[in-house]
């Protein structure tokens, strides 16, 4: 009989597809690269499902399901609705907006944070929480030369925050997929890393009961042969391992 130390479980809210190789209908998917990332690390990611259909998210029922959890990973996805940080107007360029979503990440923001989970959040994950906490995002960052799409670049870590000890890095090479970023932010959030123009990389909550790091880049994209970006995984499986 084998006794393996059991995985952490790693929630993973799952994002709505249109179109998915292979289904006949709509479908809820994650990223292959994301969930190799956390299974290198340790952890077994399992997907939640955002079962409101009105676009709110019940706390208490959100904390409930939360509670079987070791971990959360919120990751990539689509634009969140700029009504959601306050902004009455749309720019043309924000697509694939979801209230469903939008609510059910919102809130399974929340509960971890205030459940003392370990909590990665990744791209879309991150502005997310800058939401979540009042804080506000730059719907478009501009044309060609100025936005971060399909792009790697620098970045430049703060000496002394969780990403640092989760990278080993203070210059890291971020693969990055946005048009938007950080505008305020959110109450108690704190930057951990920069771009060279400037562009919010990454935020950190300092005095929080849980371990978390929010990046506004997908180092899934190059975990898999750049350590820096396997330790931010890495550091989610072990925080959430201490919690087993």
């Amino acid at each position: 009989m084998s006794h393996a130390t059991p995985r952490p479980l790693i929630a993973v809210p799952a994002r709505f597809s249109a179109t998915t190789s292979a289904l006949r209908y709509t479908a809820e998917v994650t990223a292959r690269a994301l969930v190799e990332a956390v299974w290198r690390a340790g952890g077994e990611p399992a997907t939640i499902h955002p079962c409101a259909p009105d676009g709110t998210a019940d706390p208490a029922e959100v904390a409930a399901r939360l509670a079987r959890f070791d971990g959360v990973l919120m990751p990539g996805g689509g634009d969140l609705a700029p009504h959601r940080y306050g902004d009455t107007d749309s720019h043309a360029s924000v697509y694939d907006v979801d209230d469903v979503q939008d609510g059910f990440d919102i809130e399974v923001t929340r509960q971890t944070l205030d459940l003392g989970l370990p909590l990665l959040a990744v791209c879309r994950g991150l502005q997310v929480v800058n939401t979540a906490r009042g804080g506000t995002l730059y719907q478009d960052m501009g044309g060609p030369g100025r936005e971060h799409r399909h792009v790697v670049h620098p970045v430049a870590v703060q000496r002394g925050t969780l990403l640092e000890q989760a990278t080993g890095a203070e210059k890291v090479e971020a693969s990055c997929y946005h048009h938007q970023h950080v505008d305020r932010l959110g109450e108690g959030l704190t930057v951990a890393a920069r771009a060279a123009d400037g562009t919010v990389e990454a935020l950190e909550l300092p005095g929080l009961q849980g371990w978390f790091t929010a990046v506004q880049w997908h180092p899934e994209d190059t975990a898999h042969q750049d350590p820096a970006q396997q330790g931010l995984f890495d550091a989610l499986v072990r925080a959430a391992r201490q919690r087993c």
